[in-house]
């Protein structure tokens, strides 16, 4: 369990106060920052409005093309990589606009698969939300769609291939990016850096090992031999003055890989989790889990004397340096305030009432097994590769039809039980969400839209279905994705 301590508005610089905090989870209750807080009230439900067409004046689309290239993984004499990525460049793109402006992108899509782009964590007009076979029929190879939304929060978010029945191969293929939409006001810092994580499955030639291997849908998922930041193969270096004060926007984009994050030589502060501000907290032991699809804003003041080193490490096997932090130029002088909170997001509510929700209970099953007389053998899988997993019974599929229907602006409570033989990561599509407590008695006192949840355990989640459209509840685990671990819902 990891506890987190909150930052005092009116300590000492970077001094966290002593009272202590609810644990940051990496299981079942997946995050949990601070004391319970109380329950809410719905907001009124308004008027469903159609897309707001772009005025004729709005400038045009950036183009965003997906197309085949290359780039290297391994050194030489290994060959370069061929990947998949955006405009030519295999770093993943971070698009960044202003809280208030348009996204204004036309994908071209020039691979040989269909393609479709979700905005990981926006909480999207519905025909924007890029779910390939649900809210847009997929990008065509050869074909174009443009993406125009406002987006209502500020925060960081996850540009992911989604498309029923194929995202694994465009996304294990190195297509990912980052949407920032910045504050009206940003706390100042020196550096606003955006660091995504991604993972790829080399051969010992450095090509791209084979996809659609129903042994990883069953079980873990496609997880990689070598690690890339920013799609530099790790640690990434970060050079920094003395003294000055970093905003880290870290993104899990792999196919499959969760694991925890440490930082060592550094204290760190979570400013946001999943896009949405929280309370300034030191996580206990300067450990965060971290799933495929989890967003943390961090922000740390780098010490003053020149030489120092840091590191931000990923805790696979033995632990990988992501990111190596170095200290080099002059000083950053004066120094800045205390670290405090950000504003908190006014259009999410306050609090969040419970008695009258439509409360639905949702049981995800399927995948591979393993034996009880044989507890040390590999996980077996038999079944239809294409419906490996199911959710209340049934196999996400296009054309299904919603789970459940809600009116707009009740407050839906989600009894999520996990039957398999696997940790599932999941993911609220166009909507964020509180993690109850057992008891209902009280919820945590953060957003989420993305958690994780152990195999055998049983997590409730409450949102106001303030967003109109079709949306998912899926798995962040893009082979589990496209075979069949997702459901749907309606909110009219």
């Amino acid at each position: 369990m990891l506890k987190a301590r909150s930052l005092a508005t009116n300590a000492k610089a970077s001094a966290p106060c002593s009272a202590s905090r609810r644990a940051l989870l990496g299981g079942a209750a997946a995050l949990t920052l601070m004391p319970r807080a109380a329950l809410a009230q719905a907001a009124k439900p308004v008027p469903v409005t159609p897309p707001t067409p772009p005025p004729a004046s709005a400038p045009p689309a950036r183009i965003l093309t997906a197309a085949p290239g290359t780039t290297r993984l391994k050194p030489e004499p290994a060959a370069a990589t061929p990947v998949w990525c955006f405009d030519g460049k295999a770093p993943p793109p971070v698009v960044r606009v202003k809280l208030g402006e348009t996204v204004r992108l036309k994908v071209e899509n020039k691979t040989d698969k269909p393609l479709s782009l979700h905005w990981h964590g926006v909480r999207n007009q519905n025909p924007m939300d890029g779910v390939g076979g649900v809210t847009q029929g997929p990008i065509a190879p050869g074909a174009d769609f443009t993406y125009a939304f406002v987006p209502p929060d500020a925060g960081t978010f996850l540009i992911r291939p989604l498309v029923v029945g194929g995202s694994s191969e465009p996304s294990g293929r190195g297509l990912a990016g980052a949407l920032v939409v910045e504050e009206a006001s940003p706390p100042a810092v020196d550096q606003d850096l955006t660091l995504l994580m991604q993972d790829w499955r080399l051969d010992d030639d450095a090509g791209l090992m084979a996809f659609g291997q129903t042994a990883f849908a069953a079980s873990s998922g496609r997880l990689g031999s070598l690690v890339t930041l920013n799609g530099i193969p790790v640690p990434a270096p970060i050079t920094a003055r003395p003294g000055s004060r970093l905003r880290l926007r870290l993104g899990n984009v792999c196919n499959a890989r969760g694991t925890r994050i440490r930082f060592d030589g550094v204290k760190v502060y979570v400013l946001a989790v999943d896009g949405q501000p929280t309370d300034t907290f030191e996580p206990l032991r300067a450990t965060l889990p971290f799933p495929p699809g989890t967003r943390y804003d961090l922000m740390l003041d780098l010490p003053m004397e020149a030489g120092a080193t840091g590191s931000i490490t990923a805790l696979i096997g033995n632990g990988i340096a992501l990111a190596t932090l170095t200290l080099a130029g002059a000083p950053v002088t004066p120094a800045r305030p205390p670290i405090t909170k950000m504003a908190e997001n006014k259009l999410l509510p306050a609090e969040v009432k419970l008695q009258n929700a439509v409360r639905r209970d949702v049981t995800i099953t399927g995948g591979a097994r393993i034996e009880k007389d044989k507890p040390t053998a590999e996980p077996a899988y038999a079944g239809d590769p294409n419906r490996v997993w199911a959710v209340n019974g049934t196999s996400g599929a296009a054309g299904q039809a919603p789970l459940f229907s809600v009116k707009r602006g009740q407050v839906v409570v989600l009894a999520i039980r996990n039957e398999t033989a696997f940790p599932q990561a999941l993911h609220l599509h166009g909507h964020a969400f509180r993690l109850l407590h057992p008891l209902d008695d009280g919820w945590e006192p953060y957003w989420l839209d993305t958690f994780q949840l152990l195999e055998s355990r049983t997590a409730r989640i409450a949102f106001r279905a303030d967003n109109p459209g079709r949306w998912l509840l899926s798995s962040t685990v893009l082979e589990r994705f496209d075979t069949g671990l997702w459901t749907s819902f309606e909110v009219t």
